[in-house]
């Protein structure tokens, strides 16, 4: 090939003169212009480096192929139940070695004549061209000595697998004839005697018989190794190894009884157990079977099945018997241990007073509020009448107070029914126009029933028909005797339109403060109380929460009643979004899984899994306590529930007609009763029996007695939910009676004893059965075996106790007659003398009578 110039070569091989210089000078050639001559040497050195540069298959195809395969499966030694399945993996390895390069060059000639007769474009096109064809015969070599290794592999294996056959042949052979061999040493000499002869013939067959039955077995094996293919054979012997080094070990020593493995030595656990358990998930606990745990309570006396429950008691009665530790846990664990998460350690502080407004319907209560808060809450609500309770904090000259703000009066009595204390003083709010009225009264009865001081706080004093002088009397004729009077009232005469008196009210409520002297914990976990909750159809569940102690942050995990969640956000009372709240402070909370009652407790736990386990639980036991409250609120199981010296009182809930009924009726139940039983009448009024009504009575379990009236539908549907005991009367002696009636039934019975019979003792011997017995006659009555009796002795009682025995000749009789003998056995008491008298008594509760 003649030389060429650069420009010429690079018009030759398509690429620009420039890119061809760069590769010539790092190829190492002294090329700097076009018009150079390129020599054949210089073309195949910078073809070589092309190569070098670009990767030269040939060069870099890897003369040895390694590949491997694993695969796994199973066999199985041995013949039925005694066969053992093991499971095998199988490794293969094969490497492909390149054949010579001569090889691999002798077939290609053709095609690189025929590439020959072509005229190549360039150099670069002929050794493309010249690579393709060694790549074409580098295959062809390569499947060829694949093949050949394919072939020479698999005779390879055919000589391995047969020549582990031949040797697991050879080594069951001298297995067997070692055994004979065993056999022969131990077999007996004849004895003389016969019938040892005939012993020593009958064990040699025996063992003759098994070890046919042994060499059939191997037998059956070789043929299932043959019949199941060759290859397995080698994996049999590595198995068959491993399981001879298996049984030269020690068993662990098990017993099996009913399908199951169990260990002989007893392990003794440690048994949680809850107020009551089924006796399965004792039996469960324990690690024992459920019959054995029955078979145990039938040796106390106690017949139960797999799912009947037994109570704690019980059951530790069970587990100590079966030798297990004892571990008691509450129902209200989790209570528990949140109560003690939320016990503050810290400097008590003074905090603001809680104060609820309440009164009768348009007595002014939210427009007071109003004044005080300087806003006009009154004119958004509907009519101008509280829709829902709101919570208020205010910052007076005097100091900071929380205001509640109340629609009636069944939230407050929800939140005394859930036992939270969320009020520290009550605003008794009166118009001075109107005077004392219904919902005064009812507001007056919850107050006293919470043991809240009251401030009276007379409204509308700018009126002309205002009369101050007539609420005060109609106030102090309820119990409500203001200070003026010698009473422990305050009563501030307010004007909630000119703000006369505002000043006043807010003195004495913080005056009540710090009589009261209010403390809380800051630092600390919070807890409060629900003042209201809604269903927000853009924010969701929205609680009005009350912090009376501990700080809440955003953030928090919280449970209130039923329903848990994290806060997400805080409010304050005009709307502002807060991080923290600290005691009596109100806040609204966003984040809850639901909307819990008005009244019920929130507090703040530790993470989110507590926090639903514990509103779960609490889910589960609202029906045992829905129950558990009607049952308490039967009359007839009013008094079932208090200790003995302790005055019963039975609580109700009087509703009449007219006036004159209803002030005649109080008055002769207030004269019922003595140093035992009482009778308290926590409320009472004109007309029919309201929610609010039904819902003191369910707070303080009392019972609804209503003269001439009805309950209304709203107060039915508590009534008949909560199982109260509602009663209706036309006639006065007849409540009266009842009531009469109902407190006798609470007084304490009277025991009175009557004696029966006396039998004057005759004669003492002594019996190997009974001991002391008494040779008596029967003087006066009768005498029975089992009624208690007294031994008198010179009329003085010196034994009281019971008969061991009663007889009559030699039968045992039940009672004996006066003017007959009898033999009779006194219960430890060895110590009847002639002319001792034994006297028989019976005992009999009598009902008292009310006086």
């Amino acid at each position: 090939m003649s030389d060429v110039t650069v420009k010429q070569l690079a018009d030759t091989v398509g690429t620009p003169v420039d890119r061809l210089l760069k590769q010539m000078q790092e190829a190492g050639l002294a090329h700097s212009r076009d018009d150079e001559l390129v020599s054949d040497d210089e073309k195949q050195k910078l073809l070589s480096f092309l190569k070098a540069s670009h990767g030269d298959r040939a060069a870099t195809q890897p003369s040895k192929i390694t590949l491997k395969r694993r695969t796994t499966g199973t066999l199985k030694t041995g013949q039925g139940r005694t066969g053992k399945t093991v499971n095998v993996e199988v490794r293969r390895k094969r490497t492909y070695v390149k054949r010579a390069e001569a090889e691999a060059e002798a077939k290609p000639e053709p095609v690189a004549a025929e590439a020959a007769s072509k005229q190549p474009k360039s150099a670069l096109a002929i050794e493309a061209q010249r690579i393709r064809d060694e790549e074409m015969a580098r295959k062809s070599a390569e499947e060829e000595t694949r093949r050949q290794d394919a072939e020479r592999k698999a005779e390879e294996e055919r000589r391995r697998e047969e020549a582990a056959r031949q040797e697991e042949e050879a080594r069951n052979e001298a297995e067997r004839k070692a055994q004979e061999a065993a056999q022969e040493k131990r077999k007996p000499e004849v004895p003389a005697d016969p019938q040892e002869a005939a012993r020593a013939a009958a064990e040699a067959q025996a063992r003759q018989q098994a070890q046919e039955r042994g060499g059939k077995r191997v037998k059956s094996r070789e043929h299932d190794r043959k019949r199941t293919g060759d290859r397995r054979q080698e994996l049999s012997l590595k198995t068959e190894r491993r399981a001879r080094r298996r049984h030269h070990q020690t068993p662990i020593q098990v017993e099996q009884q009913g399908g199951e493995f169990r260990p002989t030595d007893f392990i003794a656990r440690e048994v949680e157990i809850p107020g009551v358990i089924t006796v399965g998930d004792l039996a469960q606990r324990m690690s024992v079977k459920a019959g054995e745990v029955i078979k145990t309570l039938m040796g106390m006396g106690v017949m139960a099945t797999i799912n009947q429950t037994v109570d704690q008691d019980t059951a530790t009665l069970v587990v100590e018997e079966m030798g297990h530790k004892v571990k008691l846990i509450h129902e209200d664990a989790l209570e528990q241990s949140l109560e003690q998460s939320l016990v503050l350690e810290g400097e008590e502080v003074t905090r603001p007073p809680v104060v609820t407004v309440m009164g009768h319907v348009d007595h002014g209560k939210t427009s007071l509020l109003d004044y005080i808060r300087k806003t006009r809450v009154t004119s958004g609500e509907a009519g101008g009448i509280t829709q829902h309770i709101g919570a208020y904090r205010v910052d007076t000259p005097h100091g900071r107070i929380t205001f509640i703000d109340t629609p009636g009066h069944a939230a407050f009595t929800a939140m005394r029914a859930r036992g939270a204390r969320s009020t520290d003083i009550v605003i008794l709010v009166v118009a001075a126009d109107d005077g004392v009225m219904p919902q005064t009264e009812e507001a007056i009865q919850h107050a006293r029933a919470a043991g809240v001081p009251i401030v009276v706080a007379i409204n509308k004093i700018d009126l002309e028909a205002a009369d101050p002088d007539r609420v005060t009397n109609e106030l102090a004729a309820k119990d409500v005797v203001p200070e003026s009077w010698g009473g422990d009232t305050q009563f501030i005469k307010v004007s909630a339109h000119t703000g006369e008196g505002i000043e006043e009210l807010l003195e004495a409520i913080l005056l009540q403060a710090e009589i009261l002297e209010l403390k809380a914990v800051e630092q600390g976990p919070a807890r409060g109380v629900v003042i209201e909750s809604r269903l927000d159809r853009g924010r969701g569940p929205v609680a009005t929460v009350l912090v009376q102690n501990g700080t809440l942050n955003q953030g928090d995990v919280v449970i209130a009643g039923e329903f848990h969640g994290r806060v997400r956000a805080m409010l304050d009372d005009v709307g502002e979004q807060v991080k923290v709240a600290g005691p009596s402070d109100p806040v609204e909370l966003l984040g809850l899984t639901g909307t819990p009652e008005a009244g019920d407790d929130f507090s703040v736990v530790t993470d989110e899994r507590t926090a639903r386990e514990l509103a779960e639980f609490r889910r589960g036991k609202s029906q045992e306590q829905r129950v558990a409250q009607q049952q308490a609120a039967k009359m007839e199981n009013m008094f079932a529930n208090l200790g003995e010296g302790e005055k019963r009182v039975l609580k109700m809930v009087l509703k009449a007609d007219v006036r004159g009924s209803l002030e005649a009726i109080a008055h002769a139940l207030s004269e019922m009763g003595n140093d035992e039983v009482s009778v308290n009448v926590l409320g009472s009024g004109i007309g029919a029996i309201t929610s609010s009504d039904a819902n003191l009575a369910l707070t303080y379990g009392a019972a609804v007695f209503g003269f001439n009236v009805r309950a209304d539908s709203a107060a039915k549907k508590i009534i008949e939910r909560e199982g109260l005991d509602l009663r209706y009367y036309s006639v006065i002696y007849e409540l009266l009676d009842d009531v009469k009636q109902v407190l006798s039934g609470m007084l304490t019975p009277e025991i009175r004893e009557e004696i029966v019979g006396i039998a004057e003792v005759r004669d003492v011997f002594r019996s190997p059965r009974f001991g002391q017995v008494a040779g008596c006659m029967v003087t006066e009555g009768t005498v029975f075996r089992n009624k208690p009796i007294r031994v008198l002795r010179d009329n003085v009682v010196i034994f009281e106790g019971e008969l061991e025995s009663l007889r009559r000749f030699k039968d045992d009789v039940n009672e004996v007659r006066a003017g007959t003998e009898c033999g009779i056995g006194v219960r430890n008491y060895n110590d009847v003398r002639v002319g001792d008298l034994i006297e028989v008594y019976d005992a009999k509760e009598v009902a008292r009578e009310l006086q």
